[in-house]
Order: structure tokens, then C-alpha cells, then sequence
């Protein structure tokens, strides 16, 4: 199978892109990558153990069309929902792990979504253990309306807990992460980490010019300027990530 960058076009075997960690070898282009993939990189092999993958979602609003769409990305991506969590070791030390796909629906923020980040906290808080997540998503599922909306809030009440009684989290914000997840849990992390040239932000760049009425800087809402301006800790690439958060953990644990 090949594959062509999104970026620059150039096509490369599948295999030969794993192995660069799904970064273009020719631009550099950081490619979306599944949550297998995410997890065969980061975590110990055979180790990832999943929780909560009895979810199932609901139509709650009777949304004309959402029915459908779920089926059909569901048979696609063959995920539950947008996101999986478990627990599993990186270079032997254990962890709570959070990783959403924006293969399903641009990872939008639902109900079963929310339920699951928000478990996934309580988990880690009962059974002490730092949580790593990885974000990505274009905000709140506008299919399930407000109960959308509710998730995060959901969600940063357990986070809240969790930090209150010392846990640690971490995380990790890739391409592209916008709306209700930045605004909420992906910028709430201890340590804030990020991938190269990801778009991050809460409205996108048209929507924030035509507010203010300004023409904002090319490189705006990117990793690199989030970093240049103090609001990510690191932009770490991926064949180091593993390794990174290993030497985080660690510090963690020794503290």
C-alpha cells in the first residue's frame, strides 16, 4: 500500500512511512495516524490494556442524519467512538492513556467521548497513576448539542480531582486540536507537550480575523508559536516522544 503526503504529494510505501513514524520523508509533514499506531509507538509492546470499550453511542437529540453517519464511520474506522483510554507501561512504568482519532468525525467531543476521559481520571485517581493524552479534535459534537457541551465541563471536574490529590497529567497536543479541547483538558496538562507544525487553537484563524479585524501571522495557532509565546512546555517529535515522557514519568515518580 502507498500513501500520499497531504502536504507536498510525495508518495512512500506504507511500511517505509511507519517506520519514519508516519513523518514525511521528503517535507516533514506530520501525517495522522490511528490509535494502534499511537500506541505501538508509545507503549510497551502488549501491554495496552483498554477500559471502558463496552460505550456505545446514543442519538440523544434525534439528529437528522446523525444516525447514519455514525454507522457508516463506525464500519469505517472500526472504533466505538472517537476516543480509546486505558492503562498500559511506557519503558516499564505504568500509565493511564488517553488517545482520541480524528479519523472519527474530526474527533468531536460527545457524550460517550466526555464519559470515558472523565472515567478514565477517576481511574487513574483510584488507582494512583499519572494520565497521558493525547488530543486532537475539532471541538464539541454539534449532533448532540448542549450534552456535548456538558462533556468538558464533566471532564475538567475530574481532572480537577485527580490534580487535587497529586496525580499527574500530561498532554499532548497534536494535528489539530480546537474548540472545547484545547479550551478544557488540552491545555489543563501539568506538562503541555506538542508535535511539530500542529495546528492548535480554540477558533480557527479566518474566525479570529474577522473578530478583530486584524491580519494575524502566518506561523499563528502553530505549535512553534504557541512555544515561541509560553503556552505549550516542548515540542517534541515523534521518534523522541516515547523516550520524553519516560524521563517525565520517572521525574514524576522520584519527586
Amino acid at each position: 500500500m502507498f500513501i500520499k503526503c497531504p502536504k507536498c504529494g510525495f508518495v512512500q510505501e506504507k511500511n517505509k512511512l511507519a517506520k519514519y513514524y508516519y513523518v514525511c520523508s521528503k517535507c516533514n509533514f506530520y501525517q495522522s495516524i490511528d490509535i494502534n499506531s499511537r500506541i505501538d509507538m508509545i507503549t510497551d509492546k502488549n501491554t495496552f490494556h483498554e477500559l471502558d470499550n463496552e460505550f456505545t453511542i446514543s442519538d440523544p437529540l434525534n439528529f437528522d442524519g446523525y444516525k447514519e453517519k455514525l454507522h457508516c464511520t463506525i464500519k469505517k474506522t472500526k472504533l466505538n467512538d472517537a476516543v480509546v483510554v486505558g492503562e498500559s507501561y511506557i519503558n516499564g512504568i505504568k500509565i493511564c492513556l488517553g488517545i482520541l482519532d480524528s479519523s472519527f468525525m474530526m474527533a468531536t467531543i460527545g457524550a460517550v467521548v466526555g464519559e470515558k476521559i472523565a472515567r478514565l481520571f477517576d481511574y487513574a485517581n483510584e488507582k494512583n497513576l499519572p494520565v497521558i493524552i493525547f488530543c486532537t479534535s475539532g471541538g464539541a459534537r454539534l449532533q448532540e448539542g448542549l450534552i456535548s457541551f456538558v462533556q468538558f465541563l464533566k471532564v475538567s471536574c475530574a481532572l480537577s480531582n485527580f490534580s487535587k490529590n497529586g496525580g499527574l497529567y500530561i498532554s499532548v497536543l497534536t494535528n489539530p486540536t480546537f474548540g472545547g479541547v484545547s479550551a478544557s483538558f488540552g491545555f489543563s496538562g501539568d506538562i503541555v507537550l506538542a508535535e511539530p507544525n500542529a495546528n492548535i487553537g480554540f477558533a480557527g484563524k479566518r474566525v479570529v480575523e474577522q473578530i478583530i479585524k486584524e491580519k494575524i501571522p502566518d506561523n499563528f495557532q502553530t505549535s512553534e508559536y504557541l512555544i515561541d509565546n509560553g503556552f505549550i512546555d516542548a515540542i517534541v517529535p515523534r521518534k523522541t516522544m516515547k523516550s520524553v515522557l519516560t524521563k517525565l514519568l520517572k521525574y514524576h515518580i522520584k519527586q
